[in-house]
C-alpha cells in the first residue's frame, strides 16, 4: 500500500476518534440532546467545517457513538458468556452487562434512556443493537439443545396477537424454540435492562443501594423464570 495513504487512513482513523471521544465527554458533561459538532470543534481546537468531512451531522455522530455503545456492550457481554453451561453464561453476561453499564452510565444512557428529540436511529444501528439480545437467546437455544432448559413457573396461554408477534421474532432469531420459551426471553431481557435502568438513574436510592447483592439474587430469579437450571 502507497505510505502517503497509509498515513492518511491512520490520520482519519486518530482524527475520528478524538471527535469521538471528545463527543463522549460532552455527553457525560452536557447530554445527547445539547450534542453538537460546533462544540466539538471548539474542545478539538479545530473550525467546525472541519468535523464535517468525517462525520457530515450531528445525527451521523450520534449514530457512530451508538453503534459504538452497542458493540462495546455486545462484546463484553459476548466474552463472558463463552465459558460454561447455559445458566453460567447468561450470569456471567448479566453481571457485565451491569459492570459495563456502571462504568460508562452516559453511554448506557445514549442508548437505554430516553429518545433524543429529533433523532431517528438508521437500520446502520441495528446489527450493534441486537448483540445483546441475540446472545440471550443463544443461552436459550444451546439449553434447549441440550435439554435443559426446564421453566420453573408454568406458562399461562399466549394471546393470538401475541402468538403472531412471537411467531415473528422465532422466525427471525430462533425457530427451534418454543413459543413460551421466546416470550420468556423477551421478559427476562426488558426485566434485566429496566433494573438496570433504575439503578444507574438513582430509582434504587434508599432501597436496595448498594444493590450488588439484589441484582445477583434477581439475575438468578431471571433465570429460573425463564428455564435456565442449575446444571445436575
Amino acid at each position: 500500500m502507497n505510505a502517503s495513504r497509509t498515513a492518511r487512513d491512520h490520520a482519519r482513523q486518530e482524527m475520528t476518534r478524538a471527535i469521538k471521544d471528545a463527543a463522549r465527554r460532552q455527553l457525560a458533561e452536557e447530554g445527547a440532546i445539547k450534542l453538537s459538532l460546533r462544540s466539538v470543534a471548539r474542545e478539538l481546537g479545530v473550525v467546525s467545517s472541519a468535523l464535517y468531512r468525517y462525520f457530515p451531522s450531528r445525527d451521523d455522530l450520534l449514530t457512530a457513538l451508538i453503534i459504538d455503545a452497542y458493540d462495546a456492550v455486545g462484546e463484553v457481554a459476548e466474552k463472558a458468556a463463552k465459558n460454561g453451561d447455559p445458566r453460567a453464561g447468561w450470569l456471567a453476561a448479566c453481571h457485565a452487562i451491569r459492570h459495563w453499564a456502571r462504568k460508562h452510565p452516559h453511554e448506557y444512557a445514549l442508548i437505554y434512556g430516553s429518545p433524543i428529540p429529533g433523532y431517528v436511529a438508521p437500520r446502520d444501528t441495528v446489527a450493534a443493537g441486537t448483540r445483546v439480545p441475540l446472545l440471550l437467546i443463544k443461552q436459550l437455544r444451546d439449553a434447549w439443545a441440550n435439554g435443559s432448559l426446564k421453566p420453573v413457573f408454568p406458562d399461562p396461554p399466549l394471546t393470538p396477537g401475541l402468538t403472531g408477534q412471537i411467531a415473528q421474532v422465532a422466525l427471525q432469531v430462533a425457530p427451534e424454540l418454543p413459543f413460551e420459551a421466546i416470550a420468556r426471553g423477551l421478559v427476562v431481557w426488558t426485566q434485566l435492562f429496566g433494573m438496570l435502568s433504575f439503578e444507574l438513574f438513582g430509582q434504587l436510592v434508599g432501597s436496595v443501594d448498594p444493590s450488588d447483592e439484589f441484582f445477583a439474587r434477581a439475575i438468578g430469579q431471571l433465570a429460573d423464570f425463564v428455564g435456565l437450571v442449575e446444571p445436575s
